[in-house]
Order: C-alpha cells, then structure tokens, then sequence
C-alpha cells in the first residue's frame, strides 16, 4: 500500500513537473523569438528561419531606432509621466477607497454604482475627445495624467483590502484623536503595501504602455511619448518597404538589410518592455498577496 502511494505521488510530481515545464515555455517562448529576432539580421528574420537565437547576430536594428535623436526626450517624457502618473493615482485611488469603506459616508452606495456603471459604458472617443477640448487639456502634459487619474478596477482592490482590515485598527486610532488622514496614512498605508504595489505595478505598467492618448490629444513634438515615437518609426519602416516593393516590382534585398518592420516591431517591443521587467522583481513579493487580498474580502 505505501509502495502505491509512494508510485502515485511520483507520478503526481513528474506530470506536474512536465506540465508546468510546458505552461513556462509557452510563456516564455514568445518574448525569446521577439529578443532573437531583435538581434538578427533582418533579411534572415524575412526568412523566418529565426526561432531560440539568433542565425546571423548584429545591433543594426536596434542602432536604426535609437537614430531617431527624438527617441530620447520622448524617453524621458514617458518615465516623467509614469513616475508623476502612478504616484497622484496611487494616492487618489488610496484616498477614495477609503471614503468608500465609512459606513458613516452617505453617498457611498451611490459612488460605488456609478464607478460599476462606468466600467461597462462609456461615451466613446468623439465625446470623450470633445470633454478634454473642452476642459482645456490638449496639447498639455497633464492630458496624460488626469483623465486617467482613478481606474475603477485598481480602486475596487484597494477598498476590498481595506474591508478587510479589523475595524478596531481603525476604532482605536480615532480614539486616540486620529483625523481621516492620519488613520488612512499613518495607520492603513503601513500595513497595505502588497495591495498598494499592485496598484502601482497595474498604474505604472498602463502610464508606460499608452500612446494613443498621445495620438488623440497632443499635435506638438515636444510633447510626444516613447510609445508614440517608435510607433512613427514602425510605420516609416512599413511604408518604405511598400514604397520599395511598388516601385520595383519586388522587395530590395539591400532595403531589407536596413529595416524591416517585422525587425523594428521585434526590437522595439525589446525596448519597452526591459523598464518593467527591471521594476517588476522589486514588486513581486507584494504582486501575488496583494492581488488576492484585493480579489478576496476575508
């Protein structure tokens, strides 16, 4: 009988074993292809036959988009506003899934519907396009942070982990003379940091990520975002290679050895996506647990 336990468990952990095996390759594999495909040379990559690592090793497409010296300021833009971005909507966030855990608070049945509703509806681009003209914030930096400033989403986990704190933390400390501020910062700011580095991690990854509020809402270059740079450079790389194909009837090699835009879209995601996974080791002992504290009221 222990023998057929014992058989059985093995059995267990070699599946388990091979299955999550397979759950990190499919994980991973993608995001490997891209990264050998960033540093292959690009009539190679045309070929498809790059797939673990690199056939033919060069920098080349990394060296065509950081060419672009519009790539740098644009760069700085978007750490600036990921930076101010997710600090304010950290704070408001924090501060209004507060408000809406007081029982004490009379328009927090009605808050909490409409923040429901707004998830499922919207108004669409063109009256969302005509509030923000109309609130004087195009062409601005601040377009960039405050129509986004609070996501619905990030303050639902905040205030279910709130909920779920002793009511007589908080009892106590208002006994003590503690104001609404100094209960929410000094007593449920200390000990919700795994469900505040999820909300920074969700914010910080959406503010770094976005482009097409860049699109929208700003016509000056001096306000462009990297997202919206290496999109322009993405679409110059498509539309020299059409321009090549249509004039000659075929696809220039020594063109395809300069760009192509199965390359530029490889390296550029390369590009964006190394800040968060420098940020994301820092985080991710507080990812997990303050994810399912915010999913689950206790």
């Amino acid at each position: 009988m222990k023998i057929r336990l014992r058989f059985r468990d093995i059995s267990f952990d070699i599946v388990n074993y091979v299955l999550l095996a397979l759950l990190g390759f499919i994980t991973l594999y993608p995001f490997i292809n891209l990264l050998a495909v960033s540093l292959n040379d690009p009539l190679d990559t045309v070929r498809g036959q790059v797939y673990f690592f690199p056939n033919k090793f060069t920098l080349d497409n990394f060296k065509i988009v950081f060419d672009d010296s519009a790539l740098y300021m644009a760069g700085l833009r978007s750490i600036l506003r990921t930076v101010v971005g997710t600090f304010l909507s950290v704070i408001c966030t924090m501060m209004l899934a507060y408000t809406l855990t007081r029982k004490d608070f009379i328009l927090r049945k009605s808050i909490n519907l409409i923040m429901i509703v707004s998830m499922y509806v919207t108004g669409g681009i063109i009256p969302s396009y005509l509030l923000i003209k109309g609130l004087g914030l195009t062409n601005s930096f601040w377009v960039y942070i405050l129509p986004g400033l609070i996501g619905v989403f990030n303050v639902i986990i905040m205030r279910t982990a709130m909920e779920g704190l002793p009511e007589g933390l908080i009892e106590s400390a208002r006994i003590e003379g503690a104001n609404d501020f100094q209960v929410l910062f000094r007593i449920i700011l200390p000990i919700s940091l795994p469900v505040l580095a999820t909300v920074t991690l969700f914010n910080s990854v959406g503010h770094w990520n976005s482009w097409f509020d860049n699109y929208l809402y700003n016509t000056r270059d001096n306000l462009n975002l990297l997202q919206y740079e290496l999109m322009k450079i993405l679409l110059q790389s498509t539309s020299q290679m059409v321009n090549n194909a249509s004039s000659t009837g075929y696809v220039d090699s020594d063109a395809v050895k300069n760009v192509t835009p199965e390359a530029i879209r490889a390296t550029m995601t390369v590009i964006v996506t190394f800040p968060i996974l420098l940020v994301y080791p820092f985080l991710q002992k507080y990812f997990i647990k303050g994810a399912l504290i915010g999913a689950v009221k206790e």
